[in-house]
């Protein structure tokens, strides 16, 4: 830059200054994103006190059960008492809802698509609103482990999403549990089918 003054001519340099260019490297790394595969971190369903009653991590982002709880907990105190279903937590984008006394929740990155985490929410929660004939609550879904476990592996494998339509997911929950054999099956599950085969029987 050359300015003209009464003493003659003065030149004066100027140029940004590293930490700004640091920084502005930094901003444009935050906003520009590879796209990944890997969109989930993490599905959680909490009670109604914010206990956990299903948690599944798929990256190291909490690598202990104590991190893990605490994160829940968190989680939980941030979001049971309002109505929205996005927020932003610990630098990670959560979705969530509510039916009765569960608390479903899934987790992904800060830049992630909340559109994409919302569409796994919401097939994990009609699927198992199919599953359990729309009683979404714990003592059902206590009662439904096997198949809650069944459904989210049918959704979503190691973080990558694999399935966002819950027909799909129950119709193949239903295949998978055919194939387990009956001695691995549950005194309870074997005398819940008799009694909808006779229930259905009488109905004819």
């Amino acid at each position: 830059m050359v300015r003209r003054g009464g003493g003659g001519l003065h030149v004066k340099k100027t140029r940004p200054l590293r930490s700004q260019v640091c920084l502005g490297r930094q901003r444009m790394n935050a906003i520009i994103q590879e796209p990944s595969l890997y969109t989930v971190k993490a599905i959680l369903i909490l009670d109604n006190d914010g206990d956990r009653l299903f948690a599944k991590y798929y990256d190291d982002t909490y690598p202990s059960v104590k991190e893990q709880k605490a994160f829940e907990k968190n989680i939980f105190n941030k979001t049971h008492r309002t109505d929205s279903e996005i927020a932003l937590l610990e630098g990670l984008t959560v979705v969530y809802k509510s039916s009765i006394d569960l608390y479903f929740y899934v987790i992904g990155s800060s830049y992630e698509n909340e559109l994409m985490l919302m569409a796994v929410l919401n097939c994990l929660f009609d699927s198992l609103s199919q599953m359990l004939r729309k009683n979404v609550e714990k003592r059902a879904l206590l009662e439904n482990m096997e198949g809650l476990f069944l459904a989210v592996d049918e959704i979503v494998d190691g973080g990558v999403i694999l399935e966002s339509d819950p027909q799909q997911v129950v119709h193949r929950v239903a295949l998978r549990g055919e194939d387990v054999p009956l001695t691995e099956q549950t005194v309870s599950q074997v005398l819940q089918s008799a009694k909808e085969q006779i229930k259905w029987s009488l109905l004819r």
